[in-house]
């Protein structure tokens, strides 16, 4: 028998040889290779969320994130008083009766609009805020720059009566405009009171203007994370009409300016008034309670006396209902209470007094400069 020798990447033949008849066969066997081609293909037009038209994150306004076909975000921390610093791409406008949290987003067609054709869209609360009284979803139509509070107004929780967003005739296919969403969280204390955390869903909806057909639909979802809203108090204090001027910073201050034990030549905005042992000083100032998501609707103030003066037998602070007195003096314990019956964004009007004394000798004698700190302390049951 021969062998035929192989070649690299070759099957050799068989070779082989019959005695009997003399006859050589060559078996060639037969092989066929294959040749594997991947083709891949890379789309590169744009992951739409929706098949005809977008939310888009507008400049300054809150993230919309995508998810499947339709959107979440939120707008984080809000309170009636506006207090603290609103979440990032939320502006925070302080109103008469509560605060708003307003917000820009984009609406941006990209399909479903023939040539010449433009498309509106409305939208509604399809699924409210679980306590309506204290989150009150509102809409800016892209009509407006949806930067004031009069821009907005309450969004529809009605599928058949919805709030426009982009008003007929609409807009045409590549267009982007830029509507306004805002949370408008008024006072609300008694019954109906709340706080903690709550969602909302909105449904937009394009329309065909030249064919009224339904384009699409598009959620956005206000639960990224849910929304929280805080009980909050607040108590400032003014400068009140012929009182002596009340001065804001970290904290007031008021300046009586020079005065003597009697009671010559006061100060602008300050009254007299004769005292045993020698004058009281006295100017009007007001108080300005204000509170929200409380179950109470009255609150209680007090005031006490945190740092005295230096010279506390000449020099000591007082307090009345009237410019006349009768005047309490204000001490560190029991601090005064002024009023139980506070009522949400009242102003009271209250006397501080100052009494001078008219020692001319002796240990409590004293000229010069001397201060003191009264806190006051606004608490709703």
């Amino acid at each position: 028998m021969m062998r035929a020798s192989k070649s690299a990447g070759t099957q050799a033949p068989t070779i082989s040889a019959d005695k009997r008849s003399g006859k050589v066969r060559v078996a060639v066997p037969m092989y066929s290779r294959a040749a594997l081609i991947i083709l891949v293909l890379i789309l590169t037009s744009p992951a739409w969320a929706g098949a005809n038209f977008d939310l888009t994150t507008a400049t300054g306004g809150i993230t919309l994130t995508q998810v499947g076909n339709n959107y979440i975000s939120s707008f984080g921390t809000v309170n009636a008083l506006g207090v603290g610093t609103p979440a990032a791409g939320v502006t925070m406008i302080p109103l008469t009766n509560g605060a708003l949290y307003l917000t820009t987003y984009g609406l941006f067609v990209h399909g479903g609009l023939a040539a010449g054709q433009t498309g509106y869209v409305t939208a509604y609360a399809s699924t409210n805020f679980g306590h309506p009284a204290a989150l009150i979803m509102q809409s800016c139509p892209s009509s407006s720059s949806c930067n004031a509070a009069a821009q907005f107004s309450n969004m529809s929780t009605n599928v058949g009566a919805q709030t426009t967003v982009i008003a007929q005739p609409g807009i045409a296919k590549g267009q982007t405009v830029t509507a306004g969403l805002a949370i408008f969280v008024p006072d609300n204390n008694g019954a109906s009171a709340f706080s903690g955390t709550d969602s909302a869903v909105i449904t937009f909806t394009m329309i065909n203007n030249n064919t009224n057909a339904v384009i699409e639909t598009l959620t956005l979802s206000l639960n990224n994370p849910n929304e929280t809203l805080q009980s909050a108090v607040r108590l400032t204090l003014a400068t009140a009409s012929g009182g002596v001027t009340i001065t804001p910073a970290a904290d007031y201050t008021m300046n009586f300016g020079n005065v003597n034990g009697l009671g010559i030549s006061p100060g602008a905005g300050l009254t007299v008034n004769a005292a045993a042992g020698g004058v009281i000083y006295s100017t009007p100032y007001l108080l300005q309670p204000a509170f929200a998501d409380q179950t109470a609707t009255a609150a209680t103030i007090k005031v006490a006396l945190t740092t005295n003066f230096v010279h506390p037998a000449v020099l000591k602070v007082n307090d009345a209902a009237a410019i006349n007195g009768p005047f309490t003096q204000i001490t560190a314990a029991p601090p005064i209470t002024i009023t139980t019956t506070a009522a949400n964004r009242s102003t009271i009007t209250r006397y501080l007094g100052l009494f001078v004394s008219n020692t001319n000798n002796g240990a409590g004698f004293f000229t010069g400069a001397d201060n003191a700190t009264l806190t006051f302390t606004l608490t709703v049951p």
